[in-house]
């Protein structure tokens, strides 16, 4: 979202050249090849736990630290390991987004009509990342 923002507002004229159909293939092959290399640690952590008790989790989905709580040992290290995990890749992910302010920068070239169109798509850029982000810390930030 913020390189596409980036090419869409900085190099309007040259955006077609810079996000053509292998780039855009490209950048959604990094975004799976990142979401499995990331969690894949996860998964091996949580693989290797004996788990007895329920075999039910109260949650919508299978999240990580519901299904910690079926374990049949300790889970301090685990947790631990998750949160950094999990907060490192929020972390830089929310770092790469915000650093995409510099969309706003580049307005001072442009009309008084582009500037708003351009300020009504960061608006809604800024809500989906508080929309995610918000119950993200909630849901993630263990005390």
């Amino acid at each position: 979202m913020a390189f596409d923002g980036y090419a869409a507002f900085c190099k309007p004229l040259h955006y077609l050249l810079i996000m053509n159909r292998t780039r855009c293939h490209l950048l959604v092959l990094a975004t799976w090849a990142g979401g499995a290399v990331l969690s894949f640690p996860q998964f091996l952590l949580v693989i290797r736990m004996p788990f007895c008790g329920p075999n039910e989790i109260d949650h919508y989905f299978c999240d990580i630290f519901p299904l910690l709580n079926v374990a049949c040992t300790d889970t301090y290290i685990t947790s631990v390991l998750m949160v950094v995990n999990s907060g490192l890749v929020t972390l830089v992910t929310f770092v790469v987004l915000f650093f995409s302010i510099i969309i706003l920068f580049s307005l001072k070239h442009h009309s008084a009509e582009g500037r708003r169109k351009a300020l009504s798509t960061c608006g809604s850029h800024t809500t989906v990342i508080a929309l995610f982000f918000g119950p993200s810390i909630f849901a993630y930030l263990r005390p």
